[in-house]
Order: structure tokens, then C-alpha cells, then sequence
């Protein structure tokens, strides 16, 4: 992954994950998921949304303002 992306949200769910994606490139927020779960078993690892470091406050406001967990 390229520099100066960071982590802005983490979940087991993928839906949930995907959703979060979705609403920030909503609001022009480039985001990428990355899916860490083990491919056989579901219920191992993490689905985590990364975004550009400089877009961090700003979606972070948003995901306030729309009320999804941080």
C-alpha cells in the first residue's frame, strides 16, 4: 500500500466495512478496504477501510455526523 494512507476503521463485518467505504467516497474521501480475514474462516481477521492521511479529520467528522462507530 502506498505511504500516507491510514487505518480510519476496522470490523469483522464486511457489510458493515463496505458500507463505511461507500459513504466516505460519497463525500469525495478516496477509500480502499482491506480484507485480512483468513480466506477459509470468516470469523478470523479484520476488513479495515484506509483513506489519505490528509483526509482524516474531515472523515472522521463525517462518520460522526452520520453516527457509525469509530
Amino acid at each position: 500500500m502506498e505511504k500516507n494512507w491510514v487505518k480510519i476503521f476496522t470490523s469483522t463485518n464486511f457489510y458493515q466495512s463496505e458500507i463505511v467505504k461507500q459513504m466516505l467516497t460519497g463525500h469525495h474521501i478516496d477509500a480502499v478496504l482491506l480484507n485480512r480475514q483468513a480466506s477459509s474462516h470468516q470469523d478470523f481477521g479484520d476488513i479495515e477501510v484506509y483513506i489519505h492521511q490528509e483526509n482524516f479529520s474531515t472523515a472522521v467528522e463525517i462518520m460522526i455526523l452520520n453516527q457509525l462507530n469509530l
